[in-house]
């Protein structure tokens, strides 16, 4: 099938936006031979992918699970260079270590058998078996979704393919997630381990399509990663590649509005400082919510009643290394598995037993902080503020010390008496940097707002959307499939100059850890 594309002869291309889908589609549209110029509003690239330098620590500011390195090493064989004199990919080994209520712990491990002796060691033999044919379910449901729903360009819910649609039914993707898993697992632990992934698109575990679950195939079979010098070493090494190519950046420049013509085609973006640049297509990478009132002044129906995903409250800081034996990427759940996300999700409230994630990327590069000292990342899920009561204006100090008082009884005694280089984000710093909602995950992935149902990346003759808030949606892998969608919006099928993924190497592009 065919999608369709940009109207007229394309040479100049504007991208708003320097976060990893406008990079994506940078380098894409320069290997294709467009004169393409990158605006992004910050000092450097990356978008939420963002860095903090304070005190000798090195603090990634967005994302911190890097699965699907292939599609990275794609990037840059599009325009015939090799990923790895330029960026290193570390796998992290375990993915992940799953803290329980009872003071249980389960390492999560992308190689099958390892993680069978896991959950054999933990849960039993009969829960290992239930696991190695949840493995065998999920990349059966993963090669059923990619392609085709996924890696592909969408005109809408008519242009589905139906062969396909059927596989999935038979699959039983449109069903229960957590049903689905319970299938296959049977202690709670195991089957949180493996549906806790569904909030990443927005969604209570319990309330979840099973189509959600190839989110669980990529961080718990397919291998997670992470980059030497941090996270914010990606966005920096895909700019370096995109200049290398011709791609003109301008950073510290705000985009005012776009300016279009009688039929709605764009014709040029204009800047803050009254520069306007003529575009024979605009590539925008600012959430459709924002980017529909603030530059193209008018919200359509659709974008006005879009749901928005949970956010989270985020503590950056520093701390002495103590005597604990850290994972890079620590889970630990609450006992009030579906209250508390309902009380998230449904209530607008904070979670009364709050699940939350602990970061520290210093296991993996110790050279993000001074010697002695570990960095961390601790989230928190929280309401947005389009559902949530919390009025974090006064909230704000209060919940810091809870979150403090809950590390300290997690067995993180020195991050929560002594801190350093603190950094705080709430849900109302999060709309500050243009995250609608408050939400840095964008428009929630409900059955409604997810493939051919979320916001369409073509906007009229030559507008193409690319980022989180338009198809295929939120993560890291998702932003560089929708930078190239929005690229081939453009110059049509791009050639591929690496094999595709319909099965995530998962060892593609090791180096030592994450």
């Amino acid at each position: 099938m065919t999608s369709a594309t940009v109207k007229g002869h394309v040479q100049r291309v504007v991208i708003i936006g320097a976060g990893l889908a406008g990079l994506s589609a940078a380098v894409r549209l320069a290997a294709a031979g467009r004169d393409v110029t990158v605006l992004e509003q910050a000092d450097v690239p990356g978008g939420k992918a963002g860095l903090i330098e304070r005190g000798g620590f090195r603090f990634d500011t967005g994302p911190t699970v890097l699965t699907m390195p292939d599609l990275i090493e794609e990037t840059f064989q599009s325009v015939g260079e090799d990923m790895s004199g330029h960026l290193v990919l570390n796998e992290v080994v375990p993915a992940y270590r799953a803290h329980y209520p009872d003071g249980s712990t389960l390492q999560a491990y992308a190689d099958r058998e390892t993680m069978a002796q896991e959950i054999s060691r933990v849960c039993g033999a009969r829960e290992a078996d239930g696991y190695l044919r949840l493995a065998d379910y999920l990349r059966r449901l993963y090669l059923a979704e990619y392609e085709q729903f996924i890696n592909r360009n969408t005109d809408g819910p008519f242009d589905s393919h139906l062969p396909s649609l059927a596989k999935l039914a038979a699959l039983g993707a449109f069903g229960g997630m957590e049903a689905r898993i319970r299938r296959y697992l049977h202690d709670p632990r195991t089957i949180r381990l493996f549906s806790f992934q569904a909030l990443y698109a927005g969604v209570a575990p319990h309330r979840a399509r099973a189509l959600y679950a190839i989110i669980s195939y990529m961080d718990t079979v397919a291998g997670v990663y992470f980059p030497q010098g941090g996270m914010h070493r990606l966005p920096s090494a895909l700019a370096e590649l995109a200049e290398r190519h011709g791609v003109t950046f301008r950073y510290a420049e705000r985009v005012e509005r776009i300016e279009t013509g009688f039929t709605g085609r764009a014709r040029a973006v204009v800047t803050a400082e009254g520069d306007r640049l003529p575009a024979d297509a605009v590539v925008v990478t600012a959430d459709p919510a924002l980017a529909y009132p603030q530059m193209l002044g008018r919200t359509p129906r659709r974008i006005r009643t879009l749901r928005f995903s949970p956010s989270c409250f985020l503590m950056l800081a520093g701390a002495p290394r103590g005597d604990h034996e850290r994972a890079h990427h620590a889970i630990h759940f609450g006992r009030s598995w579906r209250r508390g996300f309902d009380e998230l999700t449904r209530g607008g409230r904070l979670m009364s037993d709050p699940s939350f994630l602990v970061s520290t990327p210093t296991v993996t590069d110790p050279g993000l902080a001074p010697s002695g000292c570990h960095s961390h990342y601790v989230l928190f899920p929280t309401p947005n503020l389009a559902d949530g009561r919390v009025d974090w204006a006064r909230q704000r100090g209060p919940y810091l010390d809870l979150v403090r008082h809950t590390l300290d009884v997690h067995g993180y005694r020195e991050l929560a008496d002594h801190p350093q280089a603190v950094d705080v984000t709430t849900p109302a710093d999060w709309l500050r940097r243009g995250c609608p909602a408050g939400s840095p995950f964008s428009a929630a992935h409900t059955l409604r707002q997810t493939g051919p149902f979320r916001t369409p990346n073509l906007l009229g003759e030559n507008i193409v959307f690319a980022g989180a808030g338009t198809h295929p949606g939120v993560g890291i892998p998702m932003a560089l499939i929708s930078g190239r969608l929005a690229a081939e919006r453009i110059t049509g099928p791009l050639r591929q100059t690496a094999p595709r993924p319909s099965v995530p190497a998962g060892h593609l592009a090791t180096g030592g850890a994450q």
